[in-house]
């Protein structure tokens, strides 16, 4: 992570994409990353206030309508700044990256021919590199029911049934993420049968900025965060989709909040074990999410890094 801004305000900040506007690109698309809890959502909102921009969403689980306190929406925060990919399909819907850019492209185009500035904001990497560097693999098709149906493997399981598969060179595997690893064995089977589909390369000129707030201010803030949401309701939020018809499987599929709330409810934890599990995990997330970034710079993205904002 060599490639530090030192900026330490949001005026900072601001003023630094304001002149990479003006350099770079009229229709510069500024991407701000960042693991979860970092305020990346609160420093898109204050930069699209002051250059009249609009904020897309990378982020998977706020593509969907019900899934609110557990994903973070936090739509208050937008205040009167228009907000792109929020809300947009219901929970029974199986979005992909496939949607995503389909998706991300009409509303960038819609906001470039409005004379606005877009702002990419998200903690989904693997959306973003695909949206940068579209991979073949990525656009292959999503099963639902087979990512239910795996979700019970372990993950030695998993790798077991990967390497029995012929695996393509240019195709790389995350040995850490067992969801990741369904979606290898997935991508695979697919395989087995179809050649993997093409994609033209994507072209926009872009600005990619990432916080990176300190262990301890990061570990804080989660801390934080988690326990407004538990007391904002997180649990009865579950409950409401569970009465709508939301199955524990589908449930344990949206995140680590869904996940150990379905565990609580249906009584493999106590509030207790919910809430120290739930704590543990999303740290444990956090990181996965700044190696995923650290992956995306290797290779090939360029990243400027706020390691001292805030």
């Amino acid at each position: 992570m060599d490639k530090i801004c030192d900026l330490k305000t949001t005026q900072d900040v601001i003023k630094y994409v304001n002149r990479a506007k003006e350099t770079l690109s009229p229709d510069l698309l500024l991407i701000l990353i960042g693991p979860t809890a970092s305020g990346k959502t609160r420093l898109a909102v204050e930069i699209a206030k002051e250059l009249d921009g609009e904020i897309i969403s990378a982020d998977s689980r706020q593509v969907y309508r019900g899934l609110d306190i557990g994903t973070g929406k936090d739509l208050k925060e937008y205040r009167e700044i228009p907000y792109h990919l929020i809300d947009i399909v219901p929970p029974t819907f199986q979005y992909t990256v496939k949607e995503f850019v389909k998706d991300f492209e009409e509303a960038y185009t819609d906001i470039i021919n409005r004379g606005k500035f877009p702002i990419l904001c998200g903690g989904t990497g693997s959306y973003i590199q695909t949206l940068l560097q579209p991979q073949p693999y990525s656009q292959i098709p999503k099963n639902e029911t087979f990512h239910v149906e795996h979700a019970r493997f372990t993950k030695e399981e998993l790798i077991q049934l990967i390497n029995a598969e012929e695996i393509p060179s240019d195709f790389h595997i995350d040995w850490h993420s067992h969801k990741r690893l369904i979606r290898a064995l997935e991508i695979l089977y697919y395989l087995r049968i179809n050649e993997p589909p093409t994609v033209l390369k994507a072209s926009y000129p872009s600005l990619i900025l990432a916080l990176s707030p300190s262990l301890d201010l990061r570990r804080a803030r989660i801390d934080q965060r988690l326990k407004s949401r538990i007391d904002d309701g997180l649990i009865a939020e579950v409950e409401r989709l569970l009465a709508e018809g939301i199955s524990h499987d589908q449930l344990q599929w949206y995140g680590l909040e869904y996940k150990y709330a379905s565990y609580y409810l249906i009584g493999q934890l106590s509030q207790t074990e919910f809430e120290n599990k739930l704590r543990t995990e999303i740290h444990r997330f956090a990181k996965r999410q700044m190696t995923y970034f650290r992956k995306m710079e290797k290779e090939g993205l360029e990243i400027k890094w706020l390691e001292n904002y805030g």
